[in-house]
């Protein structure tokens, strides 16, 4: 059997809903990266191409999450296409999915936010990654991400690409109302 290792990693993190109101802006670098991803139907493959804002460079990736034991990790796996196989896997059906991510640092940790777009437009979220679980488990949030999302399957980019206008509403009403 092959080494899974050279060609997948272990991936440790926490999402978080950020509520739009609040102060996330702040304490962002400058720049991001435009991310449009598209999830295959019947797969657990993700399209994905990824535009930097600044120089309009950008990078198209096929990535595969394996199922986990846990929402806090999970092996992903991923080959950089060449722009004519990624119009031959765009051609496959799927759901689409639209966001800008930034970076910033809270307590000597890096974070991303994302932006959604589209349906999801004022959708915001917060990502903390870490090299292992104890490291995950003890990592300071910025003050900003106080709404742990990460068990919630509502939140997957799967099924957040399936996610109407309404149905996101209505989860975030809840939110509003607990």
């Amino acid at each position: 059997m092959a080494d899974d290792g050279k060609y997948s990693r272990v991936e440790y993190e926490r999402r978080f809903f950020v509520w739009p109101e609040s102060d996330w802006h702040s304490g962002l670098e400058p720049g991001g990266r435009a991310i449009d991803d598209k999830y295959l139907h019947g797969t657990r493959l993700r399209l994905r191409v990824v535009r930097d804002l600044a120089t309009d460079e950008y990078t198209v990736k096929l990535t595969k999450k394996a199922e986990s034991p846990s929402p806090f990790y999970r092996t992903l796996s991923r080959i950089l296409l060449t722009p004519t196989e990624h119009r031959i896997f765009d051609r496959l059906d799927g759901e689409r999915l639209a966001k800008v991510r930034r970076h910033g640092v809270h307590a000597g940790r890096r974070y991303a936010v994302d932006e959604f777009a589209g349906e999801l437009a004022g959708l915001i979220l917060c990502e903390i990654e870490a090299a292992g679980l104890d490291e995950l488990v003890r990592a300071t949030t910025p003050p900003f991400a106080n709404r742990e999302v990460t068990a919630d399957p509502f939140f997957d980019g799967a099924n957040l690409a399936r996610t109407g206008r309404a149905e996101l509403l209505a989860k975030i009403a809840s939110f509003r109302a607990s």
